[in-house]
């Protein structure tokens, strides 16, 4: 017994060491730039807590109502939660390999290759579903590779746990569940399609989804809606072979390289065959993304498991043809190149040496979607210039009347410029905004503020539709937001000629 004690416990400390450091390092940038376009909506969802939204399900707006209610709204407090998931992750991915039989080596690789994955080191340094979706994967693989190492079914229903909660966070987790079939199908693991606990698992997984499942019905599936208008009109198409290309890029050059080893150990070795299922599983995850053309950053969450298997097959061919040095070169390599890509994923740079600094990598800014980039990545744009505009809108209701501004309404054209109105606007006293965009259309309008709005971008000559006297009263620029973000005016429009029940009709739109 001491001896197995003292056989895990160095494993346990480096894993925590490496998940400590990696929560400190995500902590001493945490103020570096401001809030991101989706935590200020985040945190708005759980100012209105609710069993979905038209745009995800609850659980990160529940994240974003603790966080703010325990420890306040500072940028620690918002993203204190995403930061300790990557800890947790690094800390999974490394129990994963030594599941797996990995040696420390293996177990410290597999977290390295987690805390150096740029998208990694985005996603865990805000407030995301996608932190939580990470984590939620790599407990998911966890339990089925303690499934399949030890034979015990039971482990099912802690998998069903896992991926019930997870489901609650985002429903992407199905993409698991669609390469988890393929994985059964295509191996003898397809025995446990026979086995209760398998079953009492899915029921569980079921139970827990079900109050998202419930409000999607009764609001007629706003999701599907959104999915589709997304698909079509926001985010950008990216060609098979530039999907190729962004994986290395996300998951870090070397990184991508052990996880192809890790590959190869699944489908060509012996000691793989035990886990065919897993190699399946991401092949049928990656190319199922890649042939429907998703976002990139889809298939991250599915990383932990092959960089998990990555780790083994070095440490399997270092063994077998004793090349000892392949240990100490890996690292450092990961390390060196990690230290170089990190500043394009963590905001570790002031924004003007981080431009200097892209420019000489040559690196251009892109976008996800289908809009014209700025002078900075759109992740990092999005998070500049919000409490500027609440600044601006408040010029311009500040000059009202007292008795205009208690019938005054601010809209928006967006949920990020409506959620930092409601956020950055309580400093200057105003209103809470409203919004067509997503669940912001739900949770309605004042009807005693209608006869006077303030109204961010749009069309003059639109809004002249709905009121008799529209004047633009304000401007708002940002060097560093997005192109859309900047240089919108902002209007000023009384005398409302139609009822406004009409027009709140109209304004909605899920994308």
């Amino acid at each position: 017994m001491n001896q197995s004690n003292n056989n895990q416990n160095p494993g346990k400390a480096l894993l925590i060491t490496l998940s400590v450091i990696y929560v400190l390092v995500h902590l001493i940038f945490i103020n570096q730039y401001d809030y991101f376009r989706d935590e200020l909506y985040y945190i708005a969802c759980g100012n209105h807590l609710a069993f979905g939204y038209v745009d995800q399900p609850p659980f990160v707006a529940l994240i974003a109502f603790i966080s703010t209610r325990l420890f306040g709204e500072s940028l620690f407090a918002i993203r204190i939660f995403s930061v300790l998931a990557g800890g947790m992750t690094v800390f999974v991915t490394g129990k994963i390999t030594k599941q797996l039989g990995g040696s420390l080596f293996a177990q410290a690789l597999s977290g390295l290759m987690v805390m150096f994955a740029p998208v990694y080191l985005f996603m865990f340094h805000i407030l995301s579903m996608n932190s939580f979706d990470i984590l939620f994967w790599a407990l998911a693989i966890f339990v089925l590779v303690k499934i399949i190492t030890t034979g015990n079914s039971k482990h099912w229903l802690w998998f069903g746990v896992v991926i019930g909660i997870g489901f609650e966070n985002k429903i992407s987790i199905l993409f698991l569940l669609f390469g988890l079939a393929v994985g059964l199908i295509l191996t003898p693991n397809r025995k446990y399609l026979k086995d209760k606990y398998f079953w009492y698992g899915a029921a569980i997984a079921f139970l827990i989804s079900l109050p998202y499942l419930i409000w999607e019905i009764v609001i007629s599936f706003p999701t599907l809606e959104f999915m589709r208008n997304a698909s079509s009109f926001k985010n950008a198409s990216i060609s098979p072979l530039n999907f190729l290309k962004e994986q290395m890029l996300d998951m870090h050059p070397i990184s991508l390289l052990i996880s192809l080893g890790g590959l190869y150990f699944l489908f060509f070795t012996k000691s793989g065959k035990q886990f065919r299922m897993f190699g399946w599983m991401y092949l049928a995850i990656f190319i199922f993304l890649m042939s429907t053309r998703s976002k990139v950053y889809y298939i991250s969450p599915v990383y932990p498991l092959l960089f998990s298997f990555g780790a083994i097959a070095i440490e399997s061919f270092v063994r077998r043809f004793n090349q000892k040095w392949i240990r100490p070169v890996s690292v450092t390599l990961l390390i060196l190149l990690g230290a170089v890509t990190a500043p394009m994923a963590l905001p570790c740079l002031p924004v003007e040496d981080f431009i200097s600094y892209s420019r000489t990598l040559g690196i251009t800014p892109e976008v996800g979607e289908k809009n014209k980039p700025g002078i900075l990545p759109q992740y990092y744009a999005d998070m500049f210039g919000w409490e500027n505009m609440a600044k601006q809108v408040a010029k311009v209701y500040n000059s009202l009347s007292p008795e205009a501004q208690r019938r005054c309404s601010i809209f928006t054209i967006n949920y990020g410029e409506a959620a930092a109105i409601d956020f950055f606007g309580k400093k200057f006293g105003l209103p809470n905004a409203i919004c067509g965009h997503n669940s912001y259309w739900h949770w309605g309008y004042d009807t005693t503020r209608t006869q006077f709005m303030i109204i961010i971008g749009g069309d003059e000559e639109n809004h002249m539709k709905t009121f008799r006297e529209v004047y633009i009263a304000g401007m708002i620029t940002s060097k560093y937001a997005m192109p859309y973000e900047s240089n919108i005016p902002i209007y000023l429009c009384t005398g409302l000629k139609v009822d406004f029940k009409e027009v709140w009709q109209k304004v909605r739109f899920y994308i």
